[in-house]
């Protein structure tokens, strides 16, 4: 009987199988004959799909955010409108745009919301029919697309927008997307590679993307829309959560019980990703010149596994005040674990009247420098009227997700235990006494010893 019913098992899986193989040659066919047109196309086998996709946070670049401090529960976050000093900007003050001539008269386009998966004309947000036939299906689905197709480009009517690659030959190769599908947007968040998280998904960097795994392996995505971590810095969200202990990892994945014992407090980003990289400091009340006469914000900047994490207490929910986001929790609340961070640190403008930190519009200062006109462009388009711009320092706790190290290469006993170890334990809360015992070498010597004499 359980012969007969794992056989009948397998038969389905294999006309399952065979069905969605012959649903996908059909698909080809038909494009091969009638070429790809968008959306419209995509829609032949997928009825309904675009409409979905606009409720999304890939498309919306908000949503209701219930974990951070001092947000309207009735109002939506995300980057379509957030101010802080990674960004400094956001996709309403920073919209697709003509920057002025710089200094040799030359110009070019910009806009944080370069990455959005429409053609602008139907922006971040809009809903409708034309913005369903906006959307970019191919630059997440198709492993042949030409990305130097999309590009902005000043329309008949002035207004910028992105043009698409929409090949017949980018529609004949779509698929799950891959790890560059996605990276051709995450990795360059921030102003540029690496700059705003400092992760790379390569084999060299990442043990999942070593075993051949592709970010949708794990961000598992439903109806479009993504699983994702609880970084303090990631307001916006699919209302889906990913974790290590999901499907993947168990609550005791380790076959030592002392490392067992620790996942009740110790998050598993905090032994397995033992670096990070990136920009840890950018002040946009400075910009520097660049060789091609435009400026940037000056940057400090460090290499893919270059910074040490900060290690603190977080329980999921967020700190969110002008100078300071980041996580909240402590030893005693009975929710929160130990977990890694990157601190980075920007400086800005803040409104000396009211003490908010103000948004900044990059086209004047990626011109010429001047700062304070890319402030008043920005209230201008705020309505915020009354202003006295003062700079100042933000803090803010990115979380390290990303990145996960071999075995060989995560955090044992005395990296956290030895005198020296990355843990402050009395900073994390800990009484002197605790902490004398935490770091005595009886907590780690003879499992280490052990652990070196078998590898000798």
């Amino acid at each position: 009987m359980l012969v007969i019913r794992c056989a009948g098992v397998f038969l389905g899986v294999v006309l399952m199988a065979a069905s969605s193989q012959a649903k996908e040659q059909t698909c080809k066919e038909y494009i091969q004959k009638n070429g790809y047109q968008g959306p419209q196309t995509c829609e032949v086998c997928h009825p309904g799909t675009a409409k979905v996709f606009l409720e999304t946070v890939h498309w919306k670049h908000a949503s209701k955010v219930d974990h951070v401090d001092n947000l309207a529960p009735d109002r939506e976050y995300g980057m379509k409108n957030r101010i802080y000093t990674m960004c400094n900007g956001n996709d309403i003050v920073n919209n697709l745009k003509e920057v002025p001539p710089n200094a040799a008269g030359k110009t070019k386009f910009t806009g944080c919301n370069t990455c959005h998966p429409g053609d602008h004309a139907s922006d971040v947000g809009s809903t409708g029919p034309q913005a369903e036939q906006a959307i970019d299906c191919l630059i997440c689905h198709s492993s042949k697309y030409d990305f130097s197709k999309r590009k902005a480009v000043k329309g008949k009517d002035g207004k910028v927008v992105m043009t698409q690659d929409r090949s017949t030959t980018a529609a004949l190769n779509i698929g799950r997307p891959n790890i560059k599908n996605c990276m051709v947007c995450h990795e360059s968040a921030g102003g540029g590679a690496l700059i705003k998280r400092g992760f790379s998904m390569t084999k060299d960097a990442d043990v999942h993307a070593a075993k051949g795994m592709v970010c949708v392996d794990c961000h598992a995505v439903k109806n479009h829309r993504f699983p994702t971590g609880r970084d303090p810095n990631n307001w916006a969200h699919d209302g889906i959560y990913i974790t290590c202990t999901g499907e993947c990892h168990t609550s005791t994945p380790h076959k030592d019980a002392d490392y067992n014992r620790h996942t009740a407090k110790i998050a598993c980003q905090t032994c397995h990703i033992p670096r990070t990289g990136g920009a840890f400091a950018k002040d946009f009340t400075k910009w520097e010149k660049l060789s091609n006469g435009f400026y940037e914000p000056s940057t400090l900047k460090r290499e893919v596994n270059e910074t040490a994490p900060v290690y603190t207490w977080y329980n999921l929910t967020v700190s969110n005040t002008p100078h300071f986001i980041g996580p909240k929790g402590s030893r005693s609340d009975g929710k929160s674990k130990i977990y890694p961070f990157k601190v980075f640190q920007g400086k800005a403008y803040f409104n000396k009247l009211d003490g908010q930190l103000l948004s900044m519009d990059f086209a004047p200062p990626m011109a010429n420098g001047d700062t304070l006109a890319g402030v008043a462009s920005a209230a201008k388009t705020l309505g915020i009227r009354k202003y006295e711009p003062v700079s100042g320092w933000q803090t803010i706790y990115f979380g390290s997700n990303h990145q996960v190290a071999p075995k060989n290469k995560a955090l044992t006993c005395a990296n956290c235990h030895a005198i020296n170890g990355v843990l402050n334990f009395k900073e994390l809360g800990y009484a002197a006494k605790e902490v004398e015992k935490l770091t005595n070498p009886d907590v780690y010597f003879d499992k280490l010893l052990k652990l070196q004499q078998e590898n000798e």
